[in-house]
């Protein structure tokens, strides 16, 4: 399996940065848009995902870099398990970004080190994902 494919996508959300922020690193609220979650949110701590749809795959990862309200950077893979993308844990990264737009905030997610294979399948799933992140911090955003 060759690995160094690329994804990025962006997404505007009428939030604030710290608001969103709270939805990767809190984990009753990134519950509700990704999976139940463990997260230690500090250079080194624990990122796991339990997610409720399809074949249930766990996330697994590590947080890398966590610059408050604009940047967290983590590993991703999942658990072996049927049904999940073959994507073992520590095998590629994401990046957030979080930058002020306007009365919201501009979110830009760049997933690296990606099978080529699965690239479309994991774009996406980030689709998905990030639009309920969207609507949920929305939701949340007083």
């Amino acid at each position: 399996m060759s690995t160094g494919g690329t994804i990025e996508q962006a997404l505007w959300i009428r939030a604030r940065p710290e608001t969103v922020w709270r939805h990767f690193t809190d984990p009753a609220r990134l519950a509700r848009w990704w999976g139940e979650a463990e997260v230690d949110p500090r250079p080194g701590g624990e990122l796991v995902v339990r997610m409720r749809e399809g074949p249930r795959p766990i996330m697994r990862g590590r947080f890398v870099e966590l610059v408050p309200h604009e940047r967290i950077v983590f590993t991703f893979g999942w658990e072996a398990t049927p049904g999940a993308p073959a994507i073992p844990p520590g095998t590629s990264r994401v990046e957030i970004t979080l930058t002020p737009d306007g009365d919201g905030v501009r979110l830009t997610l760049r997933h690296s080190g990606l099978p080529f294979s699965l690239e479309g399948e994991t774009g996406e799933g980030w689709r998905h994902m990030l639009g309920r992140l969207g609507d949920e911090a929305t939701e949340r955003a007083v």
